[in-house]
């Protein structure tokens, strides 16, 4: 405590405080000590309010010693002018902190093709079109079909449970509709050196018993590629039947005029994938050439017989499928002489097929057993495969390597593409 005249330093609530003073004189030389002392005791106020706490003895002494000494500049001295500015000899890079690794370029997604809006507008010319593989929903496709069985005429759909119906197959096993037939896709293929211009053919393939379009007739069979690898001015249909199911329904294609009306729908998809809208017409009058594979002989028969587009169909390519309805396939024969037919057979069908060869000689048509002369209009040839030809690999391992390829290439290299398309006008039968 200095003298009562003087500024009096107190203690209180664990902090220093000044209180004023009392007297409004004070001798100059006594207040000047007062200020060099008030000076000396401030910092340590400061750091004793912002403890909280009453310092103990040892830190008052610590702090009496750094006041006499050992000062703030002493601890932490200023860095020099050289330590903060290197010298001209010196790199200013080696002074900054290292530079983070750039990082790496994000992969650029591949591009993708989306579906124009506005097809008229943005579709290539012929020159720049490329070739296209897609699935197309069309109500004329096999199904979903709601009919009869035309050998039974019961309802197709012949078994209900709850709300759900399905169909009983001819082995007794159950396939729901919602689940096998429900696809009314279809999948077209235009290849890239497709001309519409020129004489052409839409080749509708048949799929067999537990098949996809994708799985099965695209990827595994390689129809696509066999049409595009033929070099023949051809494009492809292939619609879905019963969907991976051991059932061969034609669906839609059973019913008068069905095969016709697949044919009438796919005009305008051709002509817009193939690049020009306009060629409706000119797809509305091509010729047809079915290719039925295994179970796909049903819907093969039945768009013959009762199809409506009769004489539009120049050609029938029976892959191993000979199963039934030698009638239909022996008549549209007799009565078609402009188209070629041809089967292919393994020791599974050879039967029908000798059985089928027998009427149509009956008939007195010409029936040949080898590949090995042109296939042309009115050709009808059947052909029996080795016995290590399998069922399975039929579509591209038959009496030949990608029998669907070849089976155009023979119908082209004859020149009887060109005598096919401007065959009959394409009258209903």
């Amino acid at each position: 405590m200095i003298g009562a005249a003087n500024p009096t330093f107190q203690t209180c609530d664990r902090a220093v405080r000044v209180i004023s003073p009392a007297a409004p004189s004070r001798p100059p030389k006594s207040r000047w000590r007062c200020i060099a002392a008030a000076s000396l005791l401030l910092p340590l106020a400061t750091v004793l309010g912002q403890c909280g706490r009453a310092p103990s003895a040892s830190a008052l002494a610590a702090n009496t010693q750094a006041a006499s000494g050992d000062t703030f500049v002493d601890r932490f001295p200023a860095p020099s002018f050289k330590e903060r500015f290197p010298t001209e000899q010196e790199s200013l890079r080696q002074r900054q902190a290292a530079a983070p690794a750039p990082a790496a370029e994000p992969q650029r997604p591949a591009p993708v093709r989306v579906a124009s809006l506005t097809p008229t507008l943005n579709l290539p010319r012929p020159s720049e079109r490329e070739e296209l593989t897609t699935l197309v929903s069309m109500k004329s496709s096999a199904f979903p079909y709601f009919g009869t069985n035309p050998r039974s005429d019961a309802p197709f759909l012949n078994v209900t449970n709850g709300s759900r119906k399905g169909h009983r197959s001819y082995s007794g096993r159950v396939y729901w509709q919602d689940e096998t037939y429900n696809d009314s896709r279809v999948l077209v293929h235009v290849p890239e050196n497709f001309d519409v211009r020129k004489p052409g053919v839409i080749v509708v393939f048949f799929h067999g018993n537990g098949a996809t379009l994708e799985r099965d007739v695209r990827d595994r069979q390689l129809v696509p590629q066999q049409i595009s690898d033929s070099g023949v001015n051809a494009v492809l249909l292939a619609p879905q039947m019963a969907v991976d199911a051991a059932d061969s329904s034609a669906g839609k294609f059973w019913q008068p005029g069905g095969f016709k009306r697949f044919l009438d729908e796919s005009t305008s998809h051709l002509a817009r994938l193939s690049g020009d809208p306009k060629s409706a017409a000119a797809f509305a009058n091509m010729p047809v050439v079915i290719v039925g594979y295994s179970g796909g002989f049903l819907p093969t028969a039945w768009s013959l017989e009762v199809g409506g587009a009769t004489s539009r169909v120049r050609g029938v390519v029976l892959l191993d499928a000979v199963y039934g309805e030698l009638d239909k396939f022996a008549s549209w024969i007799e009565n078609n002489r402009t188209g070629f037919f041809l089967s292919s057979y393994t020791r599974h069908t050879e039967r029908r097929d000798q059985e089928l060869m027998t009427m149509l000689r009956d008939k007195g048509i010409r029936v040949r057993e080898s590949m090995d002369g042109p296939l042309q209009p009115g050709s009808v040839v059947f052909v029996r495969t080795p016995d290590g030809v399998t069922h399975r690999d039929y579509v591209t391992q038959a009496w030949t390597q990608h029998p669907v390829k070849e089976v155009l290439v023979k119908i082209a290299g004859t020149t009887s593409l060109a005598r096919i398309a401007s065959g009959p006008s394409s009258a209903s039968r």
